[in-house]
């Protein structure tokens, strides 16, 4: 059995991610209040594996998560990209007429404006989690409220779907990083075809630096999927590049970083593993 932590609940999109990163495997779900909770989780049990998110498509990069993952020492073993199909639920029984109130995420609330705009009289109102939202109406019987939040968050607390499909925009999709114990890393890439790297670092605070750098990514066929700057505290105007490569030869992507390691500095691979399905 796989445990994995995930910030949220059962029936949260991180569990739906987890599910289907572990496809055919029994999951348990330790449920998280934070981000930093999952890191501080996994390093208290080391078998304890980690679901995060790190993007969506339309919400852009969670950018502390990036900085979690590169302070906390785990690794990266795995990546899934999950379509987000938000749901309307709400207590068995429910008319959509009925709903005085709507509770969810800020962001799956954002993402769902031109469904909301077709219920002008109902009162929206933020909560801290999409699945919480679902479970809190179902354990308070709270009649006239309904959650914006996935269907398997509806199946597990006995909701009613009102609507699905809601989101606004078709294209939402959610990157999850699985992520794990240092020490555990080959077990779980054993006879894993690597062909994506996520690796960090900085570069001196001179002209052309990081053009040189990108050169020579270029020179071996590396395809930088993603580039992402945060500042470094403490350091001012000097950056650390977060980035994503895909490569087909393996031998060139560790050439590829032998010759970037002398034009950076702090540099660290944060993983390499395959490259993650998506869902449809």
């Amino acid at each position: 059995m796989k445990r994995v932590a995930i910030q949220g609940i059962a029936g949260s999109y991180h569990d739906i991610a987890a599910r289907n990163y572990f496809e055919g495997e029994e999951v348990e779900i330790v449920p998280c209040n934070t981000f930093r909770e999952v890191i501080t989780t996994i390093k208290k049990e080391p078998n304890v594996l980690g679901m995060m998110a790190i993007e969506n498509t339309i919400a852009g990069s969670l950018l502390q998560n990036h900085e979690l993952i590169r302070e906390s020492g785990l690794t990266i073993v795995g990546e899934y990209k999950l379509r987000i199909s938000h749901s309307l639920v709400a207590l068995p029984g429910t008319d959509i007429h009925d709903v005085k109130e709507i509770n969810s995420h800020p962001i799956a609330l954002m993402q769902c404006t031109e469904f909301l705009d077709t219920l002008p009289n109902v009162k929206v109102v933020e909560k801290g989690d999409t699945a919480m939202s679902a479970r809190w109406i179902a354990q308070n019987k709270l009649a006239g409220h309904a959650a914006i939040c996935g269907k398997l968050a509806a199946q597990i607390y006995g909701m009613e779907v009102l609507a699905e499909g809601i989101e606004t925009n078709k294209r939402n999709f959610t990157r999850f990083l699985a992520i794990c114990d240092r020490w555990n890393a080959d077990d779980l890439l054993k006879d894993t075809y690597k062909n994506k790297a996520s690796v960090v670092f900085a570069v001196p605070h001179t002209a052309g630096s990081l053009s040189k750098v990108l050169s020579v990514l270029s020179f071996y066929d590396m395809n930088l999927s993603k580039i992402q700057s945060l500042p470094i505290i403490g350091r001012e105007w000097e950056y650390l590049f977060y980035v994503n490569l895909c490569f087909t030869d393996y031998t060139r992507y560790k050439q590829a970083m032998d010759a970037i390691i002398p034009l950076t500095k702090d540099f660290k691979i944060l993983g390499e593993y395959a490259e993650g399905k998506q869902s449809v």
